[in-house]
């Protein structure tokens, strides 16, 4: 089965940067692919580059060990070779996933939570993003609306679309019951706030998304300036956005080779 650089990029569009919550294609963070493909079956070569050579090594290892596997995955697939490239750690990473090592026998005594507990942290934190963004959209739309009054909204309120869909999704990956009567301003737990700290947990809701979102515009910006003509493999999103829901097809660097 030949694998082309596009069924590539599709998969990398599931990969997440677990901070910002966007797939790396969307954030340019894809510097290059070669797809090779032969009898035996096809080797891909991907380098990653990340916005600074400081970028928390967790998360690097969990971007590049995620792209491996969802590369991997791909039917046709015999071989891959992820390269992280300009980071301080570079060395340690590339060889971790090249000997299939593992994220602490990669970072041994150097490893701190586990990256599973990573993985939960952040999809607490992308839950909260979405689940604010659904409610401040019924806010904007009646302005009269008092806060205190979206702790009793439940999914089954909130109008159809993207935002909706993500927030479902994201409440599915953590366990959390995703019916039309399932409240949706709920806790880690999925436990609905008493009437007197829904306007607090909003605005808590607000903070965390306001810095993924933040944080994003700004990766971008640092990538831009390290690495010139990165702006092209870039896609910007608009506020309220959810870029993961989406894959992206994107001009970076794509390089195929068939025998």
């Amino acid at each position: 089965m030949k694998v082309t650089a596009e069924d590539v990029r599709q998969a990398l569009g599931a990969v997440l940067d677990p901070e910002l919550d966007e797939p790396i294609t969307d954030l340019g963070f894809v510097r290059s692919l070669e797809v090779s493909n032969s009898p035996a079956g096809a080797e891909v070569v991907l380098h990653l580059r990340l916005p600074t050579s400081f970028c928390s090594p967790n998360f690097a290892y969990l971007m590049a060990s995620d792209s491996k596997d969802a590369v991997s995955a791909l039917p046709g697939v015999a071989k891959v070779v992820v390269e992280l490239d300009d980071h301080h750690d570079s060395a340690l990473i590339n060889a971790g996933l090249a000997e299939d090592a593992g994220y602490r026998g990669t970072f041994r005594h150097e490893a701190e939570d586990s990256l599973e507990e990573l993985r939960w942290t952040f999809r607490r934190k992308a839950h909260t993003a979405a689940m604010e963004r659904c409610l401040t959209e019924l806010l904007r739309a009646d302005p009269a609306r008092a806060e205190e009054s979206v702790g009793t909204v439940r999914l089954g309120d909130l109008p159809g679309g993207r935002t909706k869909d993500a927030l479902v999704r994201r409440r599915m990956a953590l366990g959390l019951p995703a019916e039309p009567a399932a409240v949706v301003l709920v806790d880690h737990d999925g436990h609905p706030y008493p009437p007197e700290q829904v306007p607090m947990a909003l605005r808590r809701a607000r903070s965390t998304r306001i810095s993924i979102d933040g944080n994003a515009h700004f990766c971008r910006g640092l990538l831009r300036t390290r690495y010139a003509g990165s702006d092209a493999d870039q896609i910007d999103r608009p506020e309220g956005a959810e870029p993961a829901d989406h894959h992206h097809l994107l001009p970076f660097t794509v390089k195929e080779i068939h025998p």
